[in-house]
């Protein structure tokens, strides 16, 4: 099967993208489309594209990651697909970004605002703001230090209530700390 469909070569500048991570059979007929210079290998539908790479998050001038499978691949060189419409611009002043919290794998991801399932609840932040509430939310998430200044039944309760608070609110951590004592 041959494949012609090949778009803009600036149409990924900028750009915000979650990837899906499919099995490798999923390329099976198509042909490599362009390689980059780091060895990730493209393959362009009129879809979507499918994405081979051993690298996968700050990419030159775009944002892309890679929603891993479950069970995750063991393997080093994972192949994600995203459709056309996934791809959302990026820019370091707009508020583009909200945070998304899983409490049951205690893992915290941030998402794009023109993603269709965005609830408009969470607060939106640029990329710098994002990254420090996603380090704050780790931080909660791994360390338990912190959480012996304050009297509590149930730690994962608490904590919780504190990474909604970075989540849903405009508030410093020390000021959701705080409404917590």
């Amino acid at each position: 099967m041959t494949n012609q469909f090949r778009p803009s070569p600036n149409a990924f500048k900028n750009t915000f993208c979650v990837f899906d991570e499919l099995p490798l059979t999923a390329i099976e007929g198509l042909s490599v489309q362009y390689e980059s210079k780091a060895g990730s290998s493209y393959y362009y539908t009129k879809q979507g594209m499918y994405r081979l790479s051993n690298h996968w998050g700050r990419l030159a001038n775009s944002k892309w990651r890679l929603e891993p499978m479950e069970p995750e691949s063991p393997t080093k060189h994972k192949l994600g697909f995203a459709l056309w419409t996934s791809f959302y611009p990026d820019n370091p002043t707009d508020k583009l970004y909200y945070l998304q919290a899983n409490f049951e794998k205690k893992t915290v991801n941030y998402q794009h605002k023109n993603n269709p399932t965005y609830d408009q609840k969470a607060v939106l932040r640029t990329s710098f703001e994002t990254a420090k509430r996603i380090k704050q939310v780790r931080n909660l998430f791994e360390l338990t230090s912190w959480a012996k200044y304050f009297e509590y039944d149930d730690i994962d309760d608490l904590r919780m209530k504190i990474i909604n608070g970075l989540i849903y609110t405009d508030k410093s951590l020390e000021e959701i700390k705080r409404e917590q004592l």
